[in-house]
Protein backbone atom coordinates (compact mmCIF):
# COMPACT_ATOMS: atom_id res chain seq x y z
CA UNK A 1 0.00 0.00 0.00
CA UNK A 2 0.78 3.24 -0.06
CA UNK A 3 2.72 5.15 2.92
CA UNK A 4 -0.03 6.85 5.15
CA UNK A 5 0.01 10.73 5.12
CA UNK A 6 -0.06 11.48 8.68
CA UNK A 7 -0.69 15.00 10.20
CA UNK A 8 -0.36 16.14 14.01
CA UNK A 9 -2.85 18.18 15.52
CA UNK A 10 -0.87 20.35 18.22
CA UNK A 11 2.58 20.56 18.63
CA UNK A 12 2.43 18.70 21.53
CA UNK A 13 5.91 17.40 23.75
CA UNK A 14 5.20 13.97 22.89
CA UNK A 15 4.78 14.29 19.48
CA UNK A 16 8.08 16.12 18.92
CA UNK A 17 9.99 13.56 21.07
CA UNK A 18 8.33 10.49 20.70
CA UNK A 19 6.49 10.40 17.41
CA UNK A 20 8.93 11.94 15.29
CA UNK A 21 11.46 9.95 15.85
CA UNK A 22 9.39 7.05 15.52
CA UNK A 23 7.64 8.11 11.85
CA UNK A 24 11.25 8.67 10.89
CA UNK A 25 12.04 5.07 10.67
CA UNK A 26 8.99 3.76 9.65
CA UNK A 27 8.03 2.27 6.05
CA UNK A 28 4.24 2.13 6.36
CA UNK A 29 3.69 6.08 6.99
CA UNK A 30 5.19 9.57 6.09
CA UNK A 31 4.88 13.26 8.52
CA UNK A 32 3.29 15.87 6.69
CA UNK A 33 2.94 18.39 8.73
CA UNK A 34 1.68 19.69 12.05
CA UNK A 35 -1.39 22.63 13.12
CA UNK A 36 -2.01 24.83 15.56
CA UNK A 37 -5.06 25.89 16.67
CA UNK A 38 -6.73 29.60 15.50
CA UNK A 39 -8.28 31.66 17.44
CA UNK A 40 -11.68 30.57 16.94
CA UNK A 41 -11.06 26.85 17.91
CA UNK A 42 -9.27 27.58 20.99
CA UNK A 43 -12.02 27.11 24.28
CA UNK A 44 -12.21 30.30 26.21
CA UNK A 45 -9.63 33.38 27.15
CA UNK A 46 -6.26 32.55 25.58
CA UNK A 47 -3.71 33.45 27.97
CA UNK A 48 -1.28 35.84 26.86
CA UNK A 49 1.53 34.49 24.37
CA UNK A 50 0.28 31.39 24.59
CA UNK A 51 -0.13 31.26 20.49
CA UNK A 52 2.84 32.75 20.08
CA UNK A 53 4.10 29.75 22.21
CA UNK A 54 2.58 27.62 19.77
CA UNK A 55 3.68 28.84 16.70
CA UNK A 56 7.71 28.82 18.38
CA UNK A 57 6.83 24.49 18.69
CA UNK A 58 5.20 24.33 15.43
CA UNK A 59 8.57 25.90 13.68
CA UNK A 60 10.42 23.76 15.63
CA UNK A 61 8.80 20.93 14.12
CA UNK A 62 8.91 22.32 10.86
CA UNK A 63 12.86 23.36 11.47
CA UNK A 64 13.91 19.76 12.47
CA UNK A 65 11.77 17.47 9.91
CA UNK A 66 10.51 19.68 7.75
CA UNK A 67 6.41 19.52 6.71
CA UNK A 68 3.82 22.25 6.74
CA UNK A 69 2.39 24.26 9.58
CA UNK A 70 -0.94 24.56 9.52
CA UNK A 71 -2.89 27.41 10.63
CA UNK A 72 -5.36 25.45 12.21
CA UNK A 73 -6.63 22.34 13.13
CA UNK A 74 -9.97 22.43 10.21
CA UNK A 75 -6.96 23.30 7.81
CA UNK A 76 -5.02 20.34 8.49
CA UNK A 77 -7.85 17.96 8.88
CA UNK A 78 -9.33 18.81 5.48
CA UNK A 79 -6.16 18.94 3.86
CA UNK A 80 -6.23 16.70 0.60
CA UNK A 81 -2.57 15.79 1.72
CA UNK A 82 -3.29 14.29 5.00
CA UNK A 83 -4.93 10.97 5.43
CA UNK A 84 -4.58 10.53 9.01
CA UNK A 85 -4.20 12.35 12.35
CA UNK A 86 -2.01 12.05 15.10
CA UNK A 87 -3.97 13.30 18.04
CA UNK A 88 -2.01 13.85 21.05
CA UNK A 89 -4.46 16.83 23.28
CA UNK A 90 -5.31 16.47 26.94
CA UNK A 91 -8.16 13.65 26.72
CA UNK A 92 -10.55 15.92 26.73
CA UNK A 93 -10.40 17.52 23.60
CA UNK A 94 -9.78 13.92 22.17
CA UNK A 95 -13.83 13.59 20.94
CA UNK A 96 -14.29 16.68 19.57
CA UNK A 97 -11.40 16.62 17.46
CA UNK A 98 -11.42 12.82 16.75
CA UNK A 99 -14.55 13.25 15.33
CA UNK A 100 -13.83 15.91 13.29
CA UNK A 101 -11.50 14.07 11.80
CA UNK A 102 -13.59 11.28 11.35
CA UNK A 103 -16.43 13.22 9.71
CA UNK A 104 -13.95 14.42 7.20
CA UNK A 105 -12.83 11.01 6.60
CA UNK A 106 -9.32 10.67 7.87
CA UNK A 107 -8.34 8.40 10.23
CA UNK A 108 -7.32 8.95 14.08
CA UNK A 109 -4.38 7.79 15.97
CA UNK A 110 -5.23 8.98 19.68
CA UNK A 111 -2.66 9.32 22.50
CA UNK A 112 -4.74 7.49 25.45
CA UNK A 113 -7.13 7.65 26.55
CA UNK A 114 -9.42 6.82 23.82
CA UNK A 115 -11.67 9.63 25.04
CA UNK A 116 -13.02 10.25 28.79
CA UNK A 117 -15.77 8.31 28.65
CA UNK A 118 -17.10 4.93 27.54
CA UNK A 119 -20.49 6.14 25.66
CA UNK A 120 -17.96 8.85 23.52
CA UNK A 121 -15.71 5.73 22.53
CA UNK A 122 -18.25 3.93 21.16
CA UNK A 123 -19.61 6.80 19.54
CA UNK A 124 -16.32 7.16 17.91
CA UNK A 125 -15.62 3.98 17.03
CA UNK A 126 -19.09 3.48 15.33
CA UNK A 127 -18.60 6.45 12.91
CA UNK A 128 -15.19 4.94 12.44
CA UNK A 129 -16.50 1.83 11.13
CA UNK A 130 -19.58 3.53 9.53
CA UNK A 131 -16.77 5.29 7.13
CA UNK A 132 -14.39 2.59 7.17
CA UNK A 133 -11.96 4.46 9.22
CA UNK A 134 -9.22 3.36 11.38
CA UNK A 135 -9.13 4.28 15.20
CA UNK A 136 -6.54 3.95 17.12
CA UNK A 137 -4.77 4.38 20.80
CA UNK A 138 -1.58 4.84 21.69
CA UNK A 139 -0.95 2.31 24.60
CA UNK A 140 2.51 1.57 22.83
CA UNK A 141 3.62 -0.20 26.00
CA UNK A 142 1.91 -3.23 24.61
CA UNK A 143 3.81 -3.81 21.92
CA UNK A 144 7.22 -4.54 23.75
CA UNK A 145 8.82 -7.96 23.20
CA UNK A 146 9.44 -8.01 26.87
CA UNK A 147 5.85 -9.31 27.67
CA UNK A 148 6.19 -11.66 25.23
CA UNK A 149 9.71 -13.41 27.06
CA UNK A 150 7.84 -13.22 30.22
CA UNK A 151 4.64 -14.93 28.75
CA UNK A 152 7.14 -17.51 27.46
CA UNK A 153 9.10 -17.68 31.37
CA UNK A 154 5.05 -18.30 32.48
CA UNK A 155 4.49 -21.06 29.90
CA UNK A 156 7.34 -22.82 30.32
CA UNK A 157 5.95 -23.25 33.93
CA UNK A 158 8.91 -22.21 35.72
CA UNK A 159 6.99 -20.30 38.05
CA UNK A 160 3.95 -23.10 37.79
CA UNK A 161 0.24 -21.78 38.41
CA UNK A 162 0.02 -18.29 38.68
CA UNK A 163 -1.51 -17.11 41.80
CA UNK A 164 -1.69 -13.50 41.04
CA UNK A 165 -0.29 -10.69 39.19
CA UNK A 166 0.18 -7.27 40.79
CA UNK A 167 0.82 -4.32 38.65
CA UNK A 168 2.13 -0.56 39.84
CA UNK A 169 2.40 2.04 37.87
CA UNK A 170 2.90 6.12 39.86
CA UNK A 171 4.97 8.84 39.58
CA UNK A 172 5.92 12.11 41.65
CA UNK A 173 3.85 14.83 41.57
CA UNK A 174 4.53 17.25 38.02
CA UNK A 175 3.84 20.94 37.85
CA UNK A 176 0.28 22.10 38.98
CA UNK A 177 -0.52 23.12 35.42
CA UNK A 178 0.01 20.11 33.95
CA UNK A 179 -3.07 19.16 32.38
CA UNK A 180 -3.12 15.81 34.39
CA UNK A 181 -4.11 17.74 37.37
CA UNK A 182 -7.12 19.86 35.48
CA UNK A 183 -10.54 18.67 35.12
CA UNK A 184 -11.88 20.39 32.42
CA UNK A 185 -8.81 18.63 30.20
CA UNK A 186 -9.59 15.25 31.09
CA UNK A 187 -7.07 14.88 34.04
CA UNK A 188 -6.80 12.45 36.94
CA UNK A 189 -4.98 9.22 37.74
CA UNK A 190 -7.37 6.67 36.31
CA UNK A 191 -7.21 8.17 32.95
CA UNK A 192 -3.84 8.60 33.15
CA UNK A 193 -1.64 6.13 34.62
CA UNK A 194 -4.41 3.97 35.69
CA UNK A 195 -5.19 3.32 32.13
CA UNK A 196 -1.91 1.79 31.88
CA UNK A 197 -2.47 -0.70 34.80
CA UNK A 198 -6.06 -2.23 33.46
CA UNK A 199 -4.44 -2.36 30.00
CA UNK A 200 -2.00 -4.76 30.95
CA UNK A 201 -4.10 -6.48 33.53
CA UNK A 202 -6.75 -7.07 30.82
CA UNK A 203 -3.95 -8.39 28.31
CA UNK A 204 -2.56 -10.85 31.24
CA UNK A 205 -6.20 -12.27 32.51
CA UNK A 206 -7.78 -12.59 28.48
CA UNK A 207 -11.02 -11.89 27.30
CA UNK A 208 -12.98 -12.40 30.68
CA UNK A 209 -10.74 -10.18 32.87
CA UNK A 210 -13.77 -7.66 34.45
CA UNK A 211 -13.01 -5.41 37.52
CA UNK A 212 -14.11 -6.69 40.82
CA UNK A 213 -13.48 -4.01 43.24
CA UNK A 214 -11.67 -0.34 42.70
CA UNK A 215 -11.56 3.00 44.74
CA UNK A 216 -10.30 6.58 44.17
CA UNK A 217 -8.82 8.96 46.24
CA UNK A 218 -8.21 11.86 46.49
CA UNK A 219 -6.49 14.92 47.53
CA UNK A 220 -6.90 18.34 49.28
CA UNK A 221 -6.50 21.01 46.77
CA UNK A 222 -6.83 18.98 43.74
CA UNK A 223 -10.40 18.49 42.29
CA UNK A 224 -9.31 15.09 40.36
CA UNK A 225 -8.43 11.81 41.59
CA UNK A 226 -4.61 11.53 42.41
CA UNK A 227 -4.29 7.65 42.94
CA UNK A 228 -6.27 4.78 43.39
CA UNK A 229 -6.34 0.94 43.26
CA UNK A 230 -8.49 -2.16 41.66
CA UNK A 231 -9.16 -5.78 41.34
CA UNK A 232 -9.27 -7.44 38.08
CA UNK A 233 -10.17 -10.94 38.32
CA UNK A 234 -10.73 -13.83 35.37
CA UNK A 235 -13.57 -16.73 34.78
CA UNK A 236 -10.24 -18.90 36.29
CA UNK A 237 -9.97 -17.10 39.19
CA UNK A 238 -6.57 -15.43 38.77
CA UNK A 239 -6.45 -12.22 40.30
CA UNK A 240 -4.72 -9.26 39.53
CA UNK A 241 -4.38 -6.03 42.18
CA UNK A 242 -3.62 -2.72 40.39
CA UNK A 243 -2.04 0.14 41.94
CA UNK A 244 -1.70 4.03 40.31
CA UNK A 245 -1.40 7.30 41.38
CA UNK A 246 0.03 10.90 40.16
CA UNK A 247 1.82 12.17 43.69
CA UNK A 248 3.10 8.99 44.54
CA UNK A 249 7.30 7.80 44.44
CA UNK A 250 7.79 6.14 41.44
CA UNK A 251 6.82 2.76 40.44
CA UNK A 252 6.46 0.62 37.22
CA UNK A 253 6.26 -2.76 38.02
CA UNK A 254 5.01 -6.20 37.47
CA UNK A 255 4.72 -8.94 39.44
CA UNK A 256 3.62 -12.63 38.90
CA UNK A 257 3.23 -14.73 41.76
CA UNK A 258 3.33 -18.32 41.04
CA UNK A 259 2.75 -21.71 43.06
CA UNK A 260 6.68 -22.29 42.42
CA UNK A 261 8.35 -19.26 42.16
CA UNK A 262 8.09 -15.20 41.46
CA UNK A 263 8.57 -12.75 39.10
CA UNK A 264 9.22 -9.24 38.89
CA UNK A 265 9.90 -6.06 36.48
CA UNK A 266 10.52 -2.58 37.26
CA UNK A 267 10.08 -0.76 33.72
CA UNK A 268 7.34 -2.78 32.27
CA UNK A 269 5.43 0.32 31.07
CA UNK A 270 7.57 2.78 30.01
CA UNK A 271 11.20 0.97 28.67
CA UNK A 272 11.99 3.80 26.41
CA UNK A 273 13.59 2.97 22.76
CA UNK A 274 17.12 1.16 22.99
CA UNK A 275 16.20 0.27 26.96
CA UNK A 276 17.24 -2.65 27.87
CA UNK A 277 14.71 -4.31 30.66
CA UNK A 278 15.35 -6.76 33.15
CA UNK A 279 13.27 -9.85 35.09
CA UNK A 280 14.41 -10.74 38.32
CA UNK A 281 13.01 -14.55 39.22
CA UNK A 282 13.17 -16.29 42.58
CA UNK A 283 12.35 -20.02 42.25
CA UNK A 284 13.13 -21.43 46.20
CA UNK A 285 15.98 -19.10 47.77
CA UNK A 286 18.01 -18.52 44.17
CA UNK A 287 17.26 -15.83 42.36
CA UNK A 288 18.74 -14.77 38.76
CA UNK A 289 18.71 -12.08 36.76
CA UNK A 290 17.04 -12.40 32.88
CA UNK A 291 17.76 -9.86 30.29
CA UNK A 292 14.67 -9.10 28.09
CA UNK A 293 15.10 -7.21 24.68
CA UNK A 294 15.01 -3.74 23.70
CA UNK A 295 12.34 -2.67 21.57
CA UNK A 296 10.43 0.71 19.89
CA UNK A 297 7.70 0.66 21.02
CA UNK A 298 6.44 3.74 18.91
CA UNK A 299 7.62 2.49 16.18
CA UNK A 300 5.32 -0.57 16.46
CA UNK A 301 2.45 1.25 17.07
CA UNK A 302 2.58 3.42 14.65
CA UNK A 303 3.11 0.38 12.13
CA UNK A 304 0.12 -1.31 14.06
CA UNK A 305 -1.96 2.03 13.34
CA UNK A 306 -1.23 1.51 9.60
CA UNK A 307 -2.36 -2.25 9.65
CA UNK A 308 -5.63 -1.19 10.46
CA UNK A 309 -5.62 1.06 7.74
CA UNK A 310 -5.18 -1.40 5.06
CA UNK A 311 -6.84 -4.38 6.85
CA UNK A 312 -10.60 -4.31 7.44
CA UNK A 313 -10.19 -7.69 10.18
CA UNK A 314 -7.69 -5.74 12.05
CA UNK A 315 -9.54 -2.41 11.99
CA UNK A 316 -12.34 -4.24 13.49
CA UNK A 317 -10.40 -6.39 16.23
CA UNK A 318 -8.67 -3.05 17.25
CA UNK A 319 -12.03 -1.35 17.36
CA UNK A 320 -13.23 -4.23 20.09
CA UNK A 321 -9.82 -3.46 21.79
CA UNK A 322 -10.28 -0.01 22.04
CA UNK A 323 -14.06 -0.54 23.24
CA UNK A 324 -13.16 -3.46 25.66
CA UNK A 325 -10.42 -0.92 27.52
CA UNK A 326 -12.73 2.32 27.89
CA UNK A 327 -15.29 0.04 29.83
CA UNK A 328 -13.02 -1.48 32.28
CA UNK A 329 -11.64 2.59 32.96
CA UNK A 330 -15.60 3.27 33.11
CA UNK A 331 -16.16 0.35 35.24
CA UNK A 332 -13.17 1.52 37.60
CA UNK A 333 -14.62 4.78 38.04
CA UNK A 334 -18.38 3.67 38.79
CA UNK A 335 -16.53 2.06 41.96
Amino acid sequence: MDKVRIGIICPSEIALRRFMPAIQTCGEAEYVGVANASLQEWDGAVPSGLMDAERAKAEAFRAQYGGRVYSSYTELITSPDVDAVYLPLPPALHYRWAKRALENGRHIFLEKPSTTSAGDTRELLDLAAAKGLAVHENYMFAFHRQLAEIADIVDRGELGDVRLYRVAFGFPRRAQNDFRYNKALGGGALLDCGGYTLKLASMLLGETARVATSQLNYIDGFEVDMYGSATMVNDAGVTAQLSFGMDNSYKCELEIWGSKGCLTTGRILTAPEGFEPTAEVKIGNETRTVKLSADDTFKKSIQKFCRCVADDGERVENYAAIARQAELVEKVREG
